[in-house]
């Protein structure tokens, strides 16, 4: 059993960065929104270029390259198509996408990251009913996996991959908006500092300061006892995804460090190295694995700086978003 490390999120400085998109004072511009810009300019802008109805490579600014991962559908030369997925609750179909360059051509390479291809995150605006899943690849460049949903509501959809290219590794995250039919039960995240799934219970310890680097340990227990086999999880101890409320600005991180070898157990303790550059609500979701099962434990962190029920908000009350569980694989991962 191996001594518990303390891991930092991969990136220069061992900082997990939440960045900033498309925000004026209280405003917010969706990805939706963006991408009925591009499209009423005649075509995709992307990479510094606006593309017309004759072809790509005029210049212009391009909205996309200034914005923060994941709240766009198109980023340095790649588009995401439109996803196809079932249109209403409890209707069993097919999810599915397809990654485009800027000639409109299906990508079909892709490199390994985090030893997948293509991550695909799945959760509904309000930061519940959330999915983290490996989608199959057709000759043709189509991503797809069988779905279904169990609640309404509009869902934001992530594609995180790297691009097999023969210049520097860049990872990509781009998004788009998929409404689902069906009675909906809005459920607003409020802060939770601890989450309890499948019986475990994990414990995230620290405070996000704005503009300066923060710890955040999560702590795994079970029955009252630490959870001292935590096992590799798409090569780290755990896994990390962060939204921004809001805009839903995407960041997917892993700890650092050497990847475990085969066998190699830690635990209970997970940290982190956080920074936010404004003050706001973020969405944290720790994947983790043990006995050969991943499990999802959503968090909800506010900022120092933002606005309290003295200064003329409604208290918020102490709930914990709970992960979407229905989806193929039974916990909203495909192992």
């Amino acid at each position: 059993m191996s001594t518990p490390v303390r891991l930092g999120a991969y990136g220069a400085g061992l900082a997990l960065v939440f960045g900033g998109a498309f925000v004026a004072a209280d405003a917010v511009v969706p990805a939706s929104t963006v991408d009925s810009w591009t499209d009423e300019a005649g075509g995709h802008t992307m990479n510094g270029t606006t593309s017309g109805p004759g072809g790509h490579g005029s210049s212009g600014p391009s909205q996309t390259d200034a914005a923060a991962p994941g709240v766009t559908s198109a980023q340095n030369g790649y588009l995401l198509s439109p996803v196809a997925a079932p249109s209403a609750v409890d209707r069993a179909g097919k999810l599915s996408f397809r990654i485009l360059d800027a000639d409109g051509t299906g990508v079909t390479r892709f490199a390994t990251s985090h030893e997948k291809r293509m991550h695909l995150i799945v959760v509904r605006t309000d930061g519940t009913r959330f999915r983290h899943v490996h989608p199959t690849m057709d000759d043709d460049g189509t991503w797809s996996l069988p779905w279904s949903w169990t609640s309404a509501g509009t869902y934001r959809v992530y594609a995180d991959f790297v691009p097999e290219t023969d210049g520097a590794v860049e990872t990509i995250t781009l998004t788009r908006t998929v409404d689902v039919a069906g009675r909906l039960t809005p459920a607003p995240a409020a802060p939770a500092s601890t989450a309890t799934v499948s019986g475990y219970r994990v414990e995230l310890r620290g405070e996000v300061a704005p503009g300066s680097g923060s710890d955040l340990t999560f702590v795994v227990s079970r029955d009252g006892s630490p959870v001292t086999d935590l096992e590799p999880y798409l090569g780290a101890f755990g896994h990390l995804v962060a939204l921004r409320e809001g805009d839903l600005a995407f960041l997917h991180v892993h700890p650092e460090g050497d990847e475990p070898a085969a066998g190699e157990e830690s635990g209970p303790e997970i940290g982190f190295i956080a920074e936010a550059p404004t003050p706001g609500r973020y969405l944290l979701y720790l994947d983790f694995k043990v006995d050969g099962e991943v499990h999802s434990a959503p968090f909800v962190v506010d900022t120092a700086g933002l606005p309290t029920a003295e200064d003329g908000h409604s208290e918020p009350t102490h709930a914990v978003t709970e992960p979407d569980t229905d989806a193929e694989s039974g916990d909203g991962h495909d192992h």
